[in-house]
């Protein structure tokens, strides 16, 4: 492989934890809060998240050639946005002197509140234009609220005019239902199957009829659609003929699995899994599929091995390592 490129690779700052660690929460958010707050108070996950020489010096031994940094999730999100909007405009000027200080070994996905639509679309502007990063990362849900919903209409323009890619991260399920056991709520299951519906809710609600230029990343192979895309498509042609959802349907323009492959791009972060990802390259082509690490959650050396070893074709590895997250994220 000539380069490798990880996109999903999770940073905090110092100055970010102790702002943050002192807010108060919104209601419903506590549980996941807290739970994100231990995780960044305590080594070595700190220090994985905060020590960006430490971060290069992994790069250097695996032959790492760039990391597309973003905000721990669930970034700002669960906090109140008089305090979410100045915090992720206060990061997104962190991170873009970063990248300006390790020239060459970092690009960024900026962080937004979505809780203020209209403050999230001027930040989408500025970490696009000013700030010159590649995008932006939201962490699924913001209050059990979904981006297909109207109010969030102004973030998706933006995104869309700005060319700016949306990479939809997991979190712990808004309904929490079933979820509150077994620990289902997290990366066990809950994160894939949010992120999932999430992904589902913008193809189904005709959203990317409205914003067709808008590009979806979704980690971990896809959240689980590229499985059940054959299915997806042929209940859904069902549904329509015969009236047979249990809730009332938009008409689209495209069937669900052309939305997939038009609007999504897929990140092989936490599957190192050979047969997975054949499956996956089958779905929607090596085009369309990059490689992440999602550190500091995942072992980096684990993953660039899978990737140097992993049963593709030459072009297949090229893209996957390197030229579609170039393509994405407009990496120079």
């Amino acid at each position: 492989m000539d380069r490798v490129i990880a996109v999903e690779e999770h940073i905090a700052t110092e100055a970010f934890l102790r702002t943050a660690h002192r807010l108060g929460v919104l209601a419903g958010d506590e549980a996941e809060t807290g739970l994100m707050r231990t995780v960044e108070g305590s080594d070595p996950l700190r220090a994985r998240l905060t020590d960006l020489d430490a971060r290069i010096a992994v790069m250097d031994a695996l032959g790492q050639d760039l990391a597309v940094l973003s905000l721990n999730p669930p970034g700002v999100q669960s906090y109140p946005p008089a305090d979410a909007v100045p915090l992720a405009r206060e990061f997104n000027d962190a991170l873009a002197g970063i990248v300006r200080r390790y020239a060459g070994r970092f690009a960024g996905l900026g962080t937004l509140a979505p809780q203020d639509p209209a403050a999230a679309a001027e930040e989408i502007r500025r970490v696009m234009g000013p700030l010159g990063l590649n995008g932006v990362m939201i962490n699924s849900h913001t209050g059990g609220r979904y981006l297909d919903a109207p109010e969030f209409a102004p973030l998706l323009e933006a995104a869309e005019a700005a060319r700016a890619p949306i990479y939809l991260h997991p979190r712990i399920p808004a309904a929490r239902g079933g979820y509150l056991d077994y620990g289902l709520s997290g990366a066990i299951w809950g994160y894939q199957a949010e992120a999932g519906l999430h992904a589902m809710r913008l193809i189904l609600s005709g959203t990317l009829d409205r914003f067709p230029g808008l590009t979806v990343v979704l980690g971990h192979l896809g959240e689980g659609i590229p499985f059940w895309l054959r299915r997806i498509d042929n209940r859904h042609a069902f549904a329509q003929r015969v009236a047979g959802a249990a809730t009332p349907m938009p008409t689209l323009e495209l069937t669900p699995s052309e939305y997939f492959r038009r609007n999504f791009a897929v990140t092989t972060s936490g599957i190192d899994d050979p047969d997975v990802l054949g499956l996956v390259l089958r779905a929607v082509g090596e085009d369309n599929i990059m490689f992440a690490i999602d550190t500091p959650y995942e072992d980096p050396a684990d993953a660039v091995a899978f990737l140097r070893e992993a049963p593709l074709t030459e072009p297949q590895r090229a893209a996957i390592s390197h030229r579609t997250a170039e393509r994405v994220f407009a990496l120079r």
